[in-house]
């Protein structure tokens, strides 16, 4: 029978007391603290935007580049990193992460040009990206009931970052310039980093190789009528339009408040309330997705973003801005977690981090482009108004990609 677990499948006695014990709870909470320092990588360059512009002498497009290059060494240290949690643990990957963070911290904050700032932080995205993706799909092997709110929780640290971080760095920048502040994180991830990882040494328990969705893991697609990769081909596209979509708000909501005559200290707190509310999401996500399964909760709160993101075009008050990026938060927190919990649901427990981690490299490769691109928007016309419009196009795309495999996975178990 599709699913059936044989006996040598089963948890062994350890791995049956292991799996959502009180370790793995603590565990959890060592994997979000981490992800809350570490993910500082994601959230300090797009607040050093005005200041790198404005000292480099550049184009918003040419300071956004920096923040593309931030993504682009996330999504392929996703790769990398989690291909390396699959073979040796959790351990090796994080404390590479760790080295990654301090060195590139270290060298921007000395950086004599915008492209040497810019490609240092290819270092500090491959850094910051071992305390997301691997992490997700170890908290998996810990989790089986309540794997969805636990992936959820721990990637909520990525979020926490986004409403700790963004406030305090413009205040360092602001009292003691970019420089300083650099190097001062690179310092804080080195002590305040390495004491967790002692938390983590102990390795997962035995996996039992079937899903928490549809349809047995290693036969992935099966229920949908395609092959494996081709499921996971669409999801890499469905991660890039989502988050084209996403980095509009994200990369340039402090830009667009300075421009807007606001200040970018106010864009700094929308921003922080973005991802402050975006953690109440990720969490509402994992129980929703607990419930009613990966592919129909990504669906759900793509299409809210696309709302939120709507909103945008029609209104650009002080107040109507701190409410939409409330908003918005609160409707896209949950989509990049879902990816992890697809992954759970279709594919053996044991390519987990690495087709986790090639989706996520296309969510970074989406926010990276869309990053940039919405400078480039912005260069052209002068306003963010297209480039509002341009990241609503693609997320209907991640929208359609989603209702797809919902409805042809439905209709394919109503016929079996």
């Amino acid at each position: 029978m599709v699913g059936e677990v044989t006996p040598n499948q089963q948890f062994s006695p350890i791995g049956r007391e292991a799996v959502e014990s009180r370790y793995a709870w603590w565990r959890l909470a060592t994997a979000l603290a981490l992800g809350t320092i570490g993910s500082v990588g994601m959230w300090s360059v797009v607040v050093a935007l005005p200041a790198v512009q404005i000292e480099f002498g550049v184009a918003r497009a040419d300071a956004s580049l920096p923040f593309t290059m931030t993504m682009i060494g996330f999504g392929g240290g996703g790769i990398v990193l989690g291909r390396l949690a699959d073979r040796f643990g959790i351990i090796a990957p994080v404390l590479l992460g760790i080295a990654c963070l301090v060195a590139g911290y270290s060298v921007a904050a000395i950086a004599p040009s915008l492209w040497t700032f810019a490609l240092v932080h290819l270092v500090i995205g491959f850094g910051s990206s071992a305390t997301f993706g691997p992490l997700l799909a170890d908290t998996s092997y810990w989790f089986v009931a309540r794997r969805g709110i636990a992936v959820a929780i721990a990637a909520s640290g990525n979020y926490l970052a986004g409403t700790v971080w963004p406030p305090v760095v413009q205040h360092f920048i602001a009292s003691a310039g970019w420089r300083p502040t650099h190097f001062a994180i690179g310092v804080f991830c080195l002590f305040a980093m390495l004491p967790l990882l002692l938390v983590l040494r102990r390795r997962p328990p035995p996996q039992i190789d079937t899903p928490s969705g549809s349809f047995a893991a290693g036969s992935a697609g099966a229920q949908l009528g395609i092959s494996p990769n081709a499921l996971h081909a669409l999801l890499c596209i469905a991660g890039v339009a989502c988050c084209v979509a996403m980095s509009m708000p994200q990369v340039h909501l402090v830009a667009y408040c300075g421009d807007l005559g606001y200040g970018v200290a106010r864009g700094a707190e929308m921003l922080s309330l973005m991802l402050g509310l975006g953690i109440i999401s990720r969490i509402a996500s994992g129980f929703v997705a607990d419930r009613i399964g990966g592919v129909a909760t990504l669906l759900i709160g793509s299409t809210l973003q696309g709302v939120a993101l709507f909103l945008y075009l029609w209104f650009d008050g002080l107040t109507s801005l701190y409410v939409i990026s409330g908003i918005f938060g609160l409707f896209q927190g949950g989509i990049v977690p879902m990816y992890a919990i697809i992954v759970r649901e279709y594919f053996p427990a044991h390519e987990a981090g690495t087709r986790l981690g090639v989706i996520l490299m296309a969510t970074l490769f989406g926010m990276a482009f869309g990053g940039w691109v919405s400078g480039l928007i912005f260069d052209l016309t002068g306003s963010y108004q297209a480039a509002f419009a341009h990241g609503l196009v693609w997320n209907l795309l991640n929208v359609a990609i989603a209702s797809w495999l919902l409805v042809r996975s439905n209709r394919r178990l109503a016929f079996a």
